[in-house]
């Protein structure tokens, strides 16, 4: 995607803004917002007040082709573009031709301690490599991995299960390449975490993923949790959004209830990979999300979870402009790290050569 010219002025606007001292953000942001005793963090009140008094930028409202490319703008104007060592277009092989991907590889791959299969956010309905190009990069650029971005298959011209199908099977190639697949985490944010928690149930007896680092995911089609009344409207992700990306991705409600679909719903969970989910405070997948966390934690996965209490959904994103999203970025690809280094440990420790990825 190339930027325009009100692109490049939105990120110089915005990057300017989210480096103002925090008691001038809160000037500019208004009376601090508080709900569930969280207190919405003041760069994102600021960032909101701007967005919400703008025309309407709502998914939901605009032609598919017209928000497909508002999501790649919205990821170029708050996501800040970091140096890897090198950046590489894929074809993997999928059931219904080549599944597009792009890989990245840290600066010191010779340190590899493995690989992360990501999978983008956008309700299964938007995005892809360039919506989510910001975050591969700052993975990889933090960390000694390779990060393989999967662009599957977008509802509603392929409904579920088709984005699922593609991404299951990347994971699965991943696995195949003597290169890539010795240690593998699964990764995404959204309607991708999603993804990624199914992807870890669907392969838990055959060749499960290492890790699994789940940002702000979609456990629960089929139920609204407290959370989506709570936080409805003017916090970024509204309920109005995910009930349209519902409809596109899953026509037929009574698949909703589908563990492939709502992963929270599965009938055992115990023996998964382990996992770190991440929620934002203020979003309307907070509570499904605590919710998969602690039902990990209650069947004895190895389950870290972490409230940006101050945060919205997709604070991922936010790295060139928001200070409070980028350390919470950080800290969750902390337990990624710590997670693929003890699997590598694990299996040097029965026998397998923990040499270079």
């Amino acid at each position: 995607m190339r930027p325009t010219a009100s692109d490049r002025l939105a990120k110089l606007v915005l990057g300017g803004l989210g480096a103002l001292p925090a008691g001038l953000q809160r000037r500019l942001g208004g009376k601090p917002i508080t709900i569930d005793g969280q207190v919405l963090y003041p760069e994102v009140q600021m960032a909101l007040r701007l967005l919400n008094a703008m025309p309407s930028s709502d998914f939901s409202e605009q032609p598919l082709e017209a928000a497909r490319r508002t999501i790649d703008s919205e990821a170029y104007v708050f996501g800040k573009r970091l140096p890897v060592d090198r950046v590489e277009e894929l074809g993997i092989p999928g059931p219904a031709g080549p599944i597009p991907a792009r890989s990245y590889r840290h600066a010191h791959s010779s340190d590899s301690i493995g690989t992360v299969a990501y999978y983008h956010g956008g309700g299964w309905v938007l995005g892809g490599l360039e919506s989510t190009d910001a975050v591969c990069r700052f993975i990889a650029h933090h960390l000694p991995v390779t990060v393989v971005s999967v662009d599957y298959r977008l509802a509603p011209e392929h409904p579920f299960p088709a984005g699922l199908d593609d991404a299951l099977a990347a994971y699965r190639w991943i696995r195949e390449q003597p290169s890539l697949g010795r240690t593998v985490a699964v990764a995404g944010d959204s309607a991708g975490g999603n993804f990624a928690a199914v992807i870890a149930q669907l392969t838990k007896d055959d060749t499960p993923p290492d890790f699994q680092l789940l940002f702000f995911p979609v456990t629960d089609l089929a139920h609204k949790s407290a959370s989506y009344a709570k936080f409805a409207e003017g916090f970024f992700l509204t309920e109005q959004q995910m009930d349209w990306y519902s409809e596109r991705y899953v026509p037929d409600r009574g698949q909703r209830t589908d563990p492939r679909v709502s992963p929270l719903l599965a009938e055992d969970v115990s023996g998964l990979a382990p996992a770190h989910v991440a929620v934002a405070g203020f979003d309307v997948l907070r509570d499904e999300g605590i919710a998969y966390a602690r039902r990990l934690q209650d069947a004895g996965v190895p389950t870290t979870l972490q409230v940006v209490t101050g945060h919205i959904h997709a604070f991922t994103n936010t790295t060139a402009a928001s200070r409070t999203g980028t350390e919470a970025f950080r800290e969750a690809i902390g337990f990624l790290e710590r997670g693929l280094r003890a699997a590598r440990a694990g299996a040097a420790s029965v026998g397998e050569p923990a040499a270079e990825d």
